[in-house]
């Protein structure tokens, strides 16, 4: 009779091996087991993530506001978002074929195909069958690929173009509106800086009228002794009372007179026409076309009226270069190089022995007018803000501190810039714009 298991046998040693496999065998087993409840944890945990991301993505879906469609191998739709079940008025799309959700559906099957061929996305405008008819849409075809680079379907976007355009509108009239501000602040500083100049334009303009006028009434007084003269002339008057009649009247010196009458009048009248001209320039509105003008001229013209209407006299030197020609508005950069100016002036009141310089150069391509004045200068810190909207360093009600904001964006508008310089004493502002030939 055979032994029984795990029982001794004549040879002995068979229990002692029996025990040893059965541990081996639950060991295995509660390893399995282990394994199996790790598994399944992990296996639980990621079904909760992929719950969450179904979930994230069914709200990314449902919150983005563009039409949006996922289609699998036969471009049929796997996926609508609710604006398009909102726009089209469809909720069960899932499997139809996409392109007959479209008005033109042989055109949208060649993008499709086009998309997947080229493995890259591609816009297309075509319209979507709605109940209130076709509306068009901005639509972006991106193709679905695998990890070996295959095509397995396609994601499409688009965004109504009603709405599209009337964003662009929109956009239009902001970029319209922000661009008369502009204008507008340009014409409110260039009234400032008018303002600024209605004394010495008064006195300008009153000194040359004031000597047509002079003049004018010593023509009139000698025309009335020559009237005389010519009247006894005519009346046949004797050659002794004529001779004698040309001492008492004083014709000869009168003569001489008449003549320095006549040329201050013209001069005058010149004068006054000059002064127009200056203020016809300076008010120019600036907003045509760019030209190539004398940069030289244009900046003594500016200084020209500033220096006439400062409160207190300031020394002003314009130097350089006599001619320098630049492309751009001349009206602007008048206004420009007055404001600079004008600047310099404020920031020299109550100081001894004020002076500015005003300097013409170029270099590297660019016509430059640089502003210097021996004044207490940029407050150390405060170099970075000087050109900010609404900085300044006057009292409150004195300016503005839009000038040098202003002066700094119609420099870059010209393609040039306004730059403040390192100076040992006072302030320098460079005003450079693009060089113009002759």
């Amino acid at each position: 009779m055979a032994p029984a298991f795990g029982q001794d046998t004549p040879e002995g040693g068979a229990e002692p091996f029996a025990d040893a496999a059965w541990a081996d065998v639950l060991q295995g087993v509660e390893r399995t087991y282990a394994d199996l409840v790790d598994y399944q944890e992990r296996l639980e945990r990621q079904n909760t993530e992929l719950e969450a991301l179904r979930g994230f993505l069914a709200s990314v879906l449902g919150a983005v506001s563009d039409v949006l469609l996922v289609t699998g191998r036969e471009d049929r739709v796997s996926e609508a978002n609710a604006s398009f079940r909102a726009l089209t008025g469809r909720e069960a799309v899932t499997g139809l074929e996409v392109a007959g959700l479209f008005d033109e559906p042989a055109r949208l099957a060649a993008a499709l195909a086009e998309a997947r061929a080229l493995r890259r996305a591609s816009r297309i405008e075509i319209a979507i069958l709605t109940p209130a008819g076709p509306a068009p849409l901005d639509l972006s075809i991106s193709p679905l690929l695998d990890e070996r680079g295959r095509a397995t379907g396609a994601v499409l976007s688009g965004r109504p173009l009603g709405e599209l355009r009337q964003a662009y509108a929109a956009l239009a009239e902001s970029h319209r509106a922000l661009k008369e501000a502009q204008g507008q602040l340009v014409r409110n500083e260039k009234l400032a800086s008018l303002g600024r100049l209605l004394a010495g334009v008064a006195h300008e303009l009153n000194n040359p009228i004031s000597f047509v006028y002079a003049n004018a009434h010593a023509l009139e007084r000698y025309a009335g002794k020559f009237e005389t003269y010519f009247t006894r002339v005519q009346e046949g008057a004797a050659r002794e009372e004529l001779v004698r009649l040309r001492e008492e009247l004083r014709l000869d010196r009168e003569m001489r007179n008449l003549r320095e009458a006549i040329r201050g009048a013209r001069d005058g009248a010149e004068r006054v026409r000059d002064i127009v001209e200056d203020l016809r320039r300076l008010s120019a509105d600036g907003s045509g076309e760019m030209v190539a003008f004398d940069l030289a001229e244009t900046a003594r013209v500016a200084t020209s009226w500033v220096s006439r209407g400062a409160k207190h006299p300031v020394a002003i030197e314009v130097g350089g270069l006599a001619r320098v020609m630049a492309r751009g508005r001349p009206g602007h950069v008048q206004q420009v190089v007055m404001n600079l100016v004008q600047n310099a002036v404020d920031a020299l009141a109550g100081r001894a022995a004020p002076r500015i310089e005003v300097t013409l150069s170029r270099a590297g391509g660019f016509a430059e007018v640089t502003v210097s004045d021996n004044g207490p200068g940029v407050p150390e810190g405060s170099e970075a803000a000087v050109f900010d909207p609404f900085y300044t360093t006057k009292p409150v009600g004195a300016g503005t501190g839009l000038g040098l904001s202003i002066s700094a964006k119609i420099a870059e508008e010209h393609g040039g810039a306004l730059r403040l310089m390192p100076s040992d004493q006072g302030a320098a502002f460079r005003l450079s714009l693009p060089e113009a030939g002759e």
